[in-house]
């Protein structure tokens, strides 16, 4: 990766919330990549199934095997780059929305992040639990150093559920979406080729359409933060992706 491309994509990231990077991976990187997810056991707790959709929650740490492919040279570049060198996963996700899914995410912030365990401290809440984890808003600048990267394992595009986002809407705190004023603001779908990653921060609006083509979209999510949490609570995934 260029740094001089590196350096304008994190101007980006810290302007408009998010940027877009294509050829992150080879097409034969995500070829083993969804080799790797085909071998999965569904049957475990974590793994979410229906006929819209297909997760995995703390999907590095249910399927370690898949690390090496995951954080490729190109990747820890990025994270050191733009993000910074002392910046560990503190959350991972993969969604499959197959073709015969057809539904739509509503604008959003990701206001919560996964701790090990339920407990009362200052400026934390409100708590969800679901299938024993624990998620959790936490003081507004942990969440503002948060940063997200998206690795797309299919083409995504306008037709099947690309990602649109409410730019430097991550620079006004918590935003209700209710209270979009479309007059000032503007949306923007971002469509991303195979292979290519979307990188955004928590707070931007975001949000998905319905999908028209009927096309398979695969993606993964992993958080990554630099920040220690209080001594009581853990990050639920935290990962150092250079081991």
């Amino acid at each position: 990766m260029k740094a001089k491309g590196l350096k304008l994509h994190k101007q980006e990231v810290l302007h408009d919330g998010y940027a877009i990077i294509e050829n992150v991976f080879s097409d034969d990187e995500i070829t083993k990549i969804s080799e790797e997810i085909q071998k999965i056991d569904t049957s475990k707790e974590n793994f979410r199934k229906s006929e819209d959709l297909f997760a995995i929650r703390q999907f590095l740490k249910e399927v370690p095997e898949i690390n090496h492919l995951v954080f490729n040279t190109n990747i820890k570049e990025i994270i050191k780059k733009i993000f910074g060198d002392q910046y560990f996963v503190v959350k991972s996700i993969y969604f499959d929305k197959p073709e015969t899914s057809n539904w739509y995410v509503a604008y959003h912030q990701d206001l919560t992040i996964s701790v090990d365990r339920k407990i009362d401290l200052p400026d934390f809440g409100p708590w969800t639990t679901k299938h024993n984890q624990f998620a959790v808003q936490p003081p507004l600048p942990i969440l503002e150093n948060i940063y997200t990267i998206r690795i797309h394992l299919d083409d995504t595009t306008k037709d099947n559920g690309a990602l649109k986002v409410v730019p430097a809407s991550h620079t006004k705190g918590i935003y209700r979406p209710e209270t979009i004023d479309w007059n000032t603001e503007i949306e923007r779908i971002n469509e991303v080729k195979k292979g290519g990653i979307m990188i955004m921060k928590p707070l931007i609006l975001h949000g998905s359409n319905r999908t028209i083509n009927g096309n398979r979209r695969r993606v993964i999510h992993i958080e990554f933060s630099d920040q220690e949490l209080p001594q009581e609570m853990q990050w639920s995934e935290r990962l150092n992706y250079n081991d």
